[in-house]
């Protein structure tokens, strides 16, 4: 489904059933990013390996880690990790993700290993994906599920981090109240970086 460019659609948090739904928006929306390309060149494998790749996380935070805000029209998603206490990873995960990954998995180990090294101490929810569908992009849904959660966090006095994929995200992200860290940059391989970005509360 897919709202007019006129509209923003309702949004709602997700539960249980919509795990398929959410993990279909973001292959979508993901496929051709620089270090998706990375993680798995093959076009014809990239989008199931990733979409299972997606799925754990996003069945992790419906389950309690997190929150996972999606539009009512289908076309966009935000998945939410609260990185302010106990902070877990999904059930398995090392041996689900060498399921999935297949001759992939050195580089997912590799993509991992370098976002868990740059990974801010501090107590603050952590945005792991933003995805909105090819046909929907630059039409304010990602503002709108922006808002939606850090309305929230800054009643709760929360910060944000996230790693934006590319200079035009970044440029969306500043508008929100993020800043670029220091380090900036993860850099996954050669011309892949991550921009490390965190955002204060009350900044919006």
């Amino acid at each position: 489904m897919s709202s007019p460019a006129n509209t923003i659609p309702a949004l709602r948090v997700a539960g249980n059933d919509d795990i398929e739904l959410v993990a279909d928006i973001v292959a979508d929306a993901f496929e051709d990013l620089d270090v998706i390309r990375f993680l798995v060149p093959e076009q014809e494998h990239r989008w199931q390996v990733t979409r299972s790749w997606y799925r754990v996380y996003i069945a992790h935070a419906i389950d309690g880690a997190g929150q996972v805000v999606v539009t009512e029209d289908h076309s966009a998603a935000a998945v939410w990790f609260d990185r302010t206490g106990t902070v877990t990873e999904p059930d398995r995960y090392a041996e689900r993700l060498a399921e999935l990954a297949g001759d992939a998995l050195p580089r997912f180990q590799h993509l991992d290993e370098q976002m868990d090294a740059h990974h801010p101490a501090d107590p603050h929810w952590h945005l792991l994906f933003l995805a909105v569908r090819p046909p929907m992009q630059n039409h304010g849904l990602g503002s709108r599920l922006l808002t939606h959660t850090h309305t929230r966090l800054d009643a709760d006095g929360i910060p944000a981090y996230l790693e934006a994929t590319s200079p035009q995200n970044q440029g969306l992200y500043h508008r929100h109240g993020y800043t670029d860290m220091n380090p900036p940059t993860i850099d996954v391989a050669d011309n892949i970086p991550l921009y490390r970005m965190w955002r204060p509360a009350g900044t919006d």
